[in-house]
């Protein structure tokens, strides 16, 4: 079947023009195997009425899709480690298609209110789709491996309620890559990602870096329009707010998810606060607030606890450049406010983030603080004997599942002067929609977790003996955990 009636194309990024993104055409690779075809990612767009033969022909060989003009690899800026890079761009993959949501999964998107339940316009995004004019050196390629991980990032965080692309479609492509971060020759992989929005902090570096101020103004008035409509036209430090606003949310919930992206440069973050790109990734196996998950950052630059500085830092790189086109001083005024509310939004919406996986209901700054604080005494004096996840697994729904959690395999843990802390912290809150528990999931012994012995798992099932089915339940599973999470 062709597209279905609900697909609405609509590429807006694509009328920017030429200082914006460049025209490519995708690599022509010698094989185009399907391995995971998301079709709960692609009816939110109207795509999963296609056969497998056109998800091939659309997501292989980048066939344009209906009322979409071609593939343009977009350009933009961004600091790495904190130092700027003006030669980058879309390396290895490119914009595909843009279009809106269905009305239906907006009206059903988890915890929208009003406002964002308007239909979203979406993207679908490559990685690994061939030679780009930024590919510098590099090949445009993606291994398989790489594919496969991409995939499961974005599952564990979608399955938590984490603002994150979705990977829709990864096809094997039947060539043989050289790296020095797998044992190599290693496989191909194409993958495209439905996401909110791929216009990056960078891509505003970029054209302050060139001192394009028209450029600025078209990008903030494209970006605002489409992301934040409620944003007055021309109103840079209200965009900055809103930007800020998200990009907290965003830190808070992978701080409570226990996510170490690795990676926050300016170019991996994005306008709408969801995160994508996903590298060198972790979850916490237990509270260490020095953990990385990039070998490289020996500093520890992007250590789970310094996120929040990371994320602040580069929204203060995005501050300047939209301060180039304030005409006076109070705008400038204003943009430093809106920056500098980032602290307060992220403490604010962390309590909020942790309530949330504990599943229970605010009661007020001060006592959420206490449950907050509580938490993180208990994950630090426990770190040895528990781990990040089964923390808030065992105590959902607040005190109500005190007797699951004594009575389950971490039951000893859950004793001395920090779980006291925790658990009068916890019964001072009810819980929050306690039905939930009735889901199977929170009747076996352990969460759902992504820890790294299991990705190496189940990336060696289909390295060894070419088996998906590991990977494709585990990802089921996850779909289960996240409606037994948000029920």
């Amino acid at each position: 079947m062709p597209v279905s009636p609900a697909y609405r194309p609509e590429p807006r990024f694509f009328d920017l023009g030429a200082d914006y993104g460049d025209a490519v055409q995708a690599a022509d690779f010698p094989q185009t195997i399907l391995r995971l075809r998301n079709d709960r990612a692609a009816a939110e767009v109207g795509l999963e009425t296609l056969s497998d033969a056109e998800w091939i022909a659309h997501f292989g060989r980048f066939e344009p899709l209906p009322g979409q003009p071609g593939p343009v690899a977009m350009r933009y800026h961004g600091h790495q480690f904190r130092v700027y890079n003006p030669e980058i761009g879309d390396g290895r993959g490119f914009l595909a298609a843009q279009m809106r949501e269905v009305p239906q999964a907006a009206s059903l998107r988890e915890g929208s209110d009003r406002e964002t339940k308007q239909s979203r316009l979406l993207d679908l995004g490559t990685k690994g789709s061939g030679i780009t004019p930024w590919s510098r050196h590099a090949d445009g390629r993606l291994t398989l491996k790489g594919g496969v991980r991409e995939a499961l990032a974005a599952a564990m965080l979608d399955s938590l309620g984490v603002p994150t692309c979705r990977i829709q479609s990864l096809i094997e492509t039947g060539e043989y890559l050289e790296r020095h971060d797998e044992p190599s020759p290693t496989r191909s992989a194409v993958m495209v990602r439905l996401s909110h929005s791929h216009i990056r902090f960078g891509t505003f570096q970029r054209a302050a870096y060139y001192g394009r101020k028209d450029q600025i103004d078209v990008l903030l008035e494209h970006a605002r329009s489409l992301y934040h409509p409620a944003v007055a036209p021309g109103d840079a430090a209200g965009f900055l707010a809103a930007v800020v606003e998200a990009s907290a949310a965003l830190t808070a919930k992978w701080i409570a998810a226990g996510f170490v992206h690795g990676v926050l440069n300016t170019d991996n973050l994005n306008v709408t606060g969801e995160s994508f790109d996903y590298g060198p990734w972790r979850f916490l196996p237990h509270y260490e607030p020095g953990f990385t998950a990039a070998y490289f950052d020996q500093n520890g630059l992007y250590a789970f606890a310094r996120q929040p500085e990371a994320v602040f830092w580069n929204l203060t790189q995005l501050a300047g450049c939209l301060k180039l086109i304030a005409d006076a001083e109070p705008q400038v005024a204003d943009l430093a406010a809106a920056l500098n509310g980032f602290g307060p939004a992220y403490i604010r919406h962390l309590r909020a983030a942790f309530l949330n996986r504990l599943g229970v209901r605010s009661l007020g700054e001060a006592a959420d603080q206490r449950l907050l604080d509580a938490t993180l005494a208990l994950a630090r004096e426990k770190k040895e004997a528990l781990r990040w996840e089964p923390l808030f697994f065992d105590w959902f729904g607040g005190f109500s599942s005190a007797a699951r959690a004594l009575g389950g395999a971490r039951g000893k843990t859950y004793q001395g002067e920090a779980f006291d802390a925790f658990r009068f912290a916890l019964m001072e809150h009810e819980p929050d929609r306690p039905e939930r528990l009735e889901h199977p999931m929170f009747a076996a012994p352990e969460p759902e977790e992504m820890l790294i012995d299991e990705v190496e798992a189940l990336w060696s099932a289909i390295a060894a003996d070419d088996d998906w089915a590991p990977l494709k339940a585990k990802l089921a599973r996850l779909e289960a955990a996240k409606s037994a999470w948000n029920l």
